[in-house]
């Protein structure tokens, strides 16, 4: 649970790799974030293929209380991450196989400053490097452009991260209660306690 961006997308020419990882690269080390250079250049002729050489390609960086930032391909010049290629790296079905393309993270502990530069940090490699980047934006800023939304977004999710937590000190689950009882109990006092939208 927590505020989260999720995004997919496709490099565009394979032989900017190593100019869009340089670039990324002088804009966390200004800020002093952690990261992690990748493979830097694509095999001739990858991005043909639909099949990807089990190796990340690009950049990944992690802001102070956020999630891992991948700006990571897969030698088939689509979107992904270390760990998504461990988990469905050799899927066979399509469900999981579209897994390995499917990326988020969870700024809601880092803030709407850092949130709101990631988003603008996408926007600017997807004109530069990207031939596709489709963004689904918990925060609505990506849609919207609107900080003012992003900000109350930000707020909507602290309140409800602090009601959860409020509900889990405030009620210990009852003698013979059942775990179902026990959540519909707590998640009745949630819902009491949420604002109107």
């Amino acid at each position: 649970m927590g505020l989260s961006l999720h995004y997919n997308g496709k490099f565009g020419n394979p032989e900017l790799l190593m100019q869009m990882i340089d670039e990324v690269e002088d804009i966390v080390r200004i800020y002093k974030w952690k990261y992690t250079v990748r493979h830097t250049e694509f095999p001739i002729g990858s991005f043909q293929n639909k099949a990807h050489d089990h190796k990340v390609y690009g950049i990944s960086f992690t802001p102070p209380d956020c999630e891992t930032v991948s700006i990571c391909f897969l030698s088939n010049g689509r979107m992904s991450s270390s760990s998504l290629l461990q988990f469905y790296g050799d899927s066979t079905d399509k469900t999981s196989k579209e897994c390995l393309y499917m990326l988020s993270v969870k700024t809601q502990f880092a803030g709407w400053q850092t949130h709101l530069f990631i988003v603008h940090l996408l926007k600017y490699l997807s004109g530069k490097y990207f031939s596709e980047l489709n963004v689904s934006d918990e925060g609505e800023y990506w849609e919207t452009g609107n900080e003012e939304i992003l900000k109350q977004n930000f707020s909507r999710y602290n309140n409800l991260l602090n009601i959860v937590s409020t509900a889990f000190e405030t009620f210990p689950v009852n003698e013979g209660e059942t775990m179902d009882n026990y959540i519909q109990r707590m998640m009745e006092f949630v819902s009491k306690k949420l604002p109107d939208d």
